[in-house]
């Protein structure tokens, strides 16, 4: 069984790898079917847009693909950047200017009112139409400072209080067992075995 990973994000990629990589099938990435068409992520939930994304790569590669997005909840922020998370500083906004502006907008926030979470919907599509979507969430903090130097995103400006290091400061095995993304694909990983069962089962029957 062949699966496409329906992003261009190579910090994803490394993280869906190391989670999926076990698994008995070949991972495959956008690299290999280049150019794929160009994919608005015009959703208004992190769901909408892994679905849109996954459906997409799987009708152009004619393989099951699979997509996530993930937005990220400011309590003090009503729900803010939320689903515009990854675009919060701009359309081109790099990783550090979308935390430096979370933190600017937090300035002077107390922190027990600088709750935040993390939630990832993850969709696996079939070419044939057929889709699972599962979603993952972490409950955390937003700091006053970045800190750490490891993972991506808001990663140095997210606390998980019951470790008290940032995603930033914990290695990638030590976040993939604790994050919005590892839980999601976790789960997405057990909807993967049954696929791979089946896909077994169906071809030993069709070889009787």
């Amino acid at each position: 069984m062949e699966l496409v990973l329906a992003t261009g994000n190579r910090d994803k990629q490394k993280e869906m790898v190391a989670l999926l990589g076990d698994l008995p099938i070949f991972i495959r990435t956008l690299d290999e079917f280049d150019p794929v068409p160009l994919i608005i992520e015009d959703g208004e939930t992190c769901k909408a847009n892994a679905i849109k994304k996954a459906k997409i790569i799987a009708n152009h590669t004619g393989r099951p693909a699979l997509a996530d997005d993930t937005g990220l909840e400011v309590e003090a922020l009503g729900g803010r950047p939320g689903v515009y998370a990854a675009r919060y500083a701009g359309e081109n906004a790099s990783y550090v200017d979308n935390c430096r502006k979370l933190l600017q907008e937090l300035q002077g926030v107390p922190v027990v009112k600088r709750g935040a979470r993390f939630l990832t919907a993850v969709a696996i599509a079939e070419p044939a139409g057929a889709i699972d979507v599962v979603e993952g969430v972490l409950e955390g903090q937003i700091t006053e400072q970045a800190t750490g130097v490891d993972g991506f995103g808001y990663d140095p400006v997210f606390v998980v209080p019951a470790s008290g290091k940032t995603l930033a400061q914990m290695t990638l095995e030590e976040k993939n067992q604790i994050s919005h993304r590892g839980r999601a694909l976790a789960k997405a990983k057990d909807l993967l075995q049954q696929k791979v069962k089946q896909s077994i089962e169906s071809g030993r029957s069709a070889a009787r």
